[in-house]
């Protein structure tokens, strides 16, 4: 793939928002760190950070900054617009599929753009979202393994099981069939994962599901069941898997962001530093 042969202003540090070429309904914005070297080299490395049911993209790329230049990682805040198919729709992409429109796919592709203009590595990448954002990066998680560098999943309101049992998207039963994709239990099993949420994340008036919704799970996706304990059900679904799960508990936070960001930039930290050094070949992958 053709890149330019330099950056634009614009297009260095933080950027403005752009449309996207693939589909300009939809948009991003991006950090790239000062010790980007535009060419041929190495790649760096990529963490994609998917905003909240507010679209707040722009902030929650500006909180990963500092963590950026200090890793040298890029950073690739996609945004998918409330109301898009139906004026009054905020839910969309959380779900990765809405009346057609596959928002999963259309990650990847906007990646293959950002591929065009940077020299980085959109084939693994580090993935996380916070409350809206979550529901994207547990379900892109599950459809897409082989494409996530680690996956870290900040207080999900809906949460789907790693239950094959379970029809999609209560659980990844039906996966083939409601996504095209096959679940893939040996890619996520390698896939670092981390979920993590307030100890005061208690309210469930945005989130209870009652009987008779295609989503709703007794237990864990009721009127009754909050955050905490959807988390907990998932990390246990996770780890009845075998998938290795991080779970971290953030005292005195309620349903907030920007308080979660210190222990994701943790997690990522880790992940990085263990994909260096199989880089390197220095331990067994």
């Amino acid at each position: 793939m053709t890149r330019p042969t330099d950056l634009s202003y614009y297009r260095q540090r933080q950027s403005p928002i752009f449309a996207s070429t693939v589909d300009p309904r939809f948009s991003y914005c991006t950090y790239v760190p000062s010790g980007y070297v535009h060419g041929d080299g190495p790649p760096l490395p990529l963490a994609v950070l998917v905003h909240s049911t507010d679209r707040d993209a722009q902030y929650v790329r500006d909180e990963f900054v500092t963590w950026a230049e200090e890793h040298n990682v890029i950073l690739y805040a996609p945004i998918f617009p409330a109301g898009i198919i139906d004026p009054e729709d905020v839910d969309n992409y959380k779900w990765l599929e809405y009346r057609g429109l596959r928002f999963d796919l259309l990650l990847l592709q906007m990646l293959e753009e950002l591929r065009g203009i940077y020299n980085v590595d959109t084939e693994r990448f580090l993935l996380t979202g916070f409350s809206g954002g979550a529901h994207f990066t547990h379900r892109f998680l599950f459809a897409h393994p082989a494409r996530v560098m680690g996956a870290s999943i900040a207080a999900p309101g809906v949460v789907t099981l790693l239950d094959p049992t379970r029809p999609w998207p209560v659980g990844v039963g039906g996966l083939e069939d409601a996504l095209g994709v096959d679940l893939d239990l040996d890619e996520i099993r390698k896939t670092p994962v981390q979920l993590v949420i307030g100890d005061r994340d208690v309210e469930t008036w945005e989130i209870g599901i009652p009987p008779g919704a295609p989503w709703y799970l007794p237990g864990v996706n009721d009127l009754e069941t909050g955050r905490i304990e959807r988390s907990d059900a998932l990390r246990r679904s996770l780890e009845e898997s075998g998938v290795s799960v991080r779970l971290d508990i953030v005292p005195g936070v309620a349903h907030e962001g920007r308080p979660l960001a210190p222990p994701t930039k943790r997690f990522f930290s880790d992940v990085l530093s263990g994909y260096t050094a199989r880089a390197a070949g220095k331990v067994d992958s």
